[in-house]
């Protein structure tokens, strides 16, 4: 696959040259308008040259024709992982794609297997907080130099056979921040839900563990967790990732995703496991 790191590799020519055969010294691509469609190119610069503008001292076709295909919308260029599924969906060899601030950029030959997997575990009702922080995260291009598939693992916990469940705002008739809890009840909850009801209401209640960290099956990953003590990077039962805080902000969220993947891929994690 080629898929130019940053749109600034990336000419255009719509025959349009007032610096003549001359061109920017960071190019290394061309998508190049013709009477037959867009062909895109590699180019090879002169590299004894000096300025802004080089002279082209090669040429080579990348692809053309009917194997080019220019995507309709604008989208985000940063969105990486976004932009190679769209290429793969084209059913064409080549897909060309203009930026929301009208720069081009292109992928060849579209293939995902180079991208990291990091398995995301969470759980609803009510929003799977850092599932949807991590989609609307990765749509603005955040995560587009990790080059990762973010692998998501929901746990809908409106199936579990419980008579409490863990609060009011996903919409159940019966919540330990709302309603009392009775002897024999079976409690959906976490580590946290199950000391509550212990202090308050002692041991006669039978808990389904409702963590997302208790979900963990796939490495690398990143899990949400009420408990601060479990916050950051490392490995949990046998497993490495990362766990934020339930309530974790976007920041938080995205430099954890950032730490891990830099750890798991540096520090030889993904060799050795």
């Amino acid at each position: 696959m080629i898929f130019p790191a940053h749109c600034k590799e990336v000419g255009y020519d719509a025959g349009h040259r007032p610096c003549g055969e001359r061109v920017y010294f960071l190019t290394r691509y061309i998508i190049r308008e013709t009477e037959d469609g867009h062909e895109v190119l590699e180019v090879e610069l002169d590299r004894t040259g000096t300025g802004l503008m080089r002279k082209v001292t090669g040429l080579r076709l990348l692809a053309a024709g009917d194997d080019v295909v220019c995507y309709p919308d604008r989208v985000q260029l940063h969105d990486r992982r976004g932009l190679v599924e769209k290429a793969l969906r084209s059913g064409r060899r080549c897909t060309i794609f203009t930026g929301y601030d009208e720069h081009t950029s292109f992928v060849l030959d579209p293939d995902l297997s180079g991208f990291l997997r990091l398995h995301v575990y969470d759980i609803e009702p009510p929003r799977p907080h850092l599932a949807a922080t991590i989609r609307d995260l990765e749509a603005c291009g955040l995560f587009g130099d990790l080059e990762v598939v973010f692998v998501e693992h929901l746990r809908d916990i409106v199936g579990i056979d419980a008579d409490v469940f863990p609060c009011r705002a996903a919409g159940f008739s019966r919540t330990l921040d709302a309603d009392a809890v009775h002897s024999g009840d079976r409690v959906a909850g976490c580590m946290t839900g199950r000391d509550l009801v212990r202090e308050c209401y002692g041991e006669a209640f039978e808990l389904e563990n409702t963590c997302p960290l208790s979900l963990v099956a796939e490495e690398p990953f990143i899990a949400r967790c009420c408990r601060s003590e479990r916050e950051g990077v490392g490995t949990y039962d046998g497993k490495f990732g990362a766990v934020v805080h339930w309530g974790a902000t976007p920041a938080a969220i995205a430099g954890a995703v950032t730490e891990v993947v830099r750890r798991w891929r540096c520090d030889g994690a993904d060799s050795g496991r």
